[in-house]
């Protein structure tokens, strides 16, 4: 690694307190950007939008995403904007090039009548772990956490009295999420009568809040895991996902009327406009309502079929 790009992942820890995730991404994909400009013989210095372009159409060929292709953008537009700074580049050619424009993409959301479904066969099993898996449905459609979120939630972020979740959140920001009378007595009841047990199998013992039935933490892919089994175990087969729970979270508080400002900050969102997107999806569900509900939709509906 090159004294300039080491410097500038230090800035990024100490300064801009990146995570090691993000700090990582922007390392690998400044180094492939440094192999090809090695490869074609070129400086720091002597970068031009067209040598970004080539590199670029160099990526897309090679089969990355134009969402991959963008991020990779962000990082050398940052990189290089630090390097002025240092005085090592006299300007900053990135500044010159736009993102590729990448279709958006809007999340799935559950209707309410289905998790309501799901969450009530759920509660209808008989075995060990079914309350763990409860109280892992539940909090994740009622809080809208984050997988890694609650797979990194230790005891103590239970406050039982309170009713709230201390949540440890991306850049090191933690925030406090409320849930449900139902959710609290869930928990509570995992706590009392499964976690305990999990606990005493351990080897070592663990803070964490949801344990395997070895007694260790979680991993975001077991807890994808458990919530493919709910499907298998109950026959309530409607894609569950950490993520389209946390979607329908954010819906169905929309559809409700509550304010986009306390939805991003449940969230945990830097930026209102990542919270925003939520606003088309519902916009779409009151389209679709809308037209399978008045008579003069679904008429003019059946008149543009024959065109």
């Amino acid at each position: 690694m090159n004294r300039p790009l080491s410097e500038f992942l230090e800035y990024l820890k100490l300064e801009r307190n990146y995570s090691p995730r993000t700090s990582e991404s922007y390392r690998s994909d400044i180094e492939k950007f440094h192999l090809f400009i090695a490869k074609e013989g070129i400086l720091m210095d002597e970068v031009t939008p067209l040598v970004i372009r080539n590199f670029l159409t160099d990526e897309l060929k090679s089969g990355i995403s134009k969402r991959s292709s963008k991020r990779r953008l962000c990082a050398l537009r940052h990189y290089y904007s630090f390097l002025m700074k240092k005085k090592y580049v006299k300007e900053n050619p990135f500044l010159y090039i736009s993102s590729p424009k990448i279709e958006k993409k809007f999340p799935k959301v559950l209707y309410q009548e289905q998790i309501e479904d799901i969450l009530k066969a759920n509660r209808r099993r008989q075995d060990e772990i079914a309350l763990r898996d409860q109280a892992i449905l539940e909090l994740l459609y009622y809080t809208g956490i984050r997988v890694n979120e609650l797979a990194n939630l230790d005891l103590q972020d239970f406050d039982n009295n309170r009713r709230i979740i201390k949540v440890h959140g991306k850049g090191n920001k933690d925030r406090l999420l409320p849930f449900t009378e139902t959710c609290r007595l869930t928990i509570l009841k995992y706590i009392k009568e499964v976690r305990v047990k999990s606990a005493a199998l351990s080897k070592e013992p663990s803070s964490a809040l949801f344990l395997s039935q070895k007694g260790e933490r979680l991993t975001n892919r077991g807890i994808e895991y458990i919530l493919d089994q709910i499907e298998l175990k109950t026959g309530e087969f409607v894609g569950l996902h950490p993520h389209i729970l946390r979607h329908s979270f954010a819906t169905h508080l929309l559809e409700k009327g509550a304010d986009l400002l306390v939805i991003q900050e449940l969230l945990g969102h830097t930026s209102l406009n990542a919270t925003q997107i939520y606003t088309h999806v519902t916009e779409e569900a009151m389209q679709a309502s809308y037209r399978q509900a008045h008579p003069r939709a679904k008429k003019s509906s059946k008149i543009d079929k024959t065109k």
